[in-house]
């Protein structure tokens, strides 16, 4: 048997600003130099190009990117050119998507945020040719990004979703 599709409240802009400006400080935690810490900006970024693809695009990620180039202290535009990438690539499944379940949603935008690790890390090695390969323990970011998924989209629907009342005469 199939869960329900319950249908979801307008988002609030506001909700969106919020989560985006919470995302982007966790990622202001001080993680040091620790490998599979996820880009919580990235999650959030995927999450709203898919469920709202008109209000969270190519420009927010464009945005963003910039934001987390400055905080990151790296070459300008290397988190701008991945997150717009990411948005593309979110807006391009964004359908297909929607129609399952977060487990099985989780496994759809892995390939995501694995490609926006290794385009990073493509692009620090071209610009940079002494920066060395940090290793496969690299890409262990993308695995603990996509198990936080399904945590994610039930936090950041939790504001849409509707009360639950036994009133059998509302026809929604």
């Amino acid at each position: 048997m199939t869960h329900p599709h319950y249908i979801l409240l307008p988002v609030n802009p506001l909700f969106i600003v919020f989560s985006f400006a919470f995302a982007f400080l966790l990622n202001f935690l001080p993680w040091g130099s620790a490998m599979g810490v996820p880009d919580f900006v990235a999650l959030v970024l995927v999450f709203w190009t898919i469920h709202q693809p008109r209000k969270v695009g190519i420009g927010v990620a464009f945005a963003m990117g910039l934001l987390m180039d400055v905080h990151d202290a790296i070459h300008l535009g290397e988190n701008a050119l991945a997150y717009t990438l990411l948005s593309f690539f979110a807006i391009t499944i964004h359908r297909r998507v929607l129609w399952f379940a977060p487990l099985t949603q989780a496994l759809h935008v892995f390939p995501l945020f694995l490609f926006v690790q290794s385009l990073q890390i493509a692009v620090r090695l071209i610009v940079a040719p002494d920066a060395h390969f940090p290793g496969w323990l690299y890409f262990a970011q993308s695995l603990v990004t996509t198990a936080l998924w399904p945590i994610a989209g039930y936090l950041l629907l939790a504001p849409q979703r509707r009360a639950i009342d036994k009133d059998d005469t509302r026809p929604i």
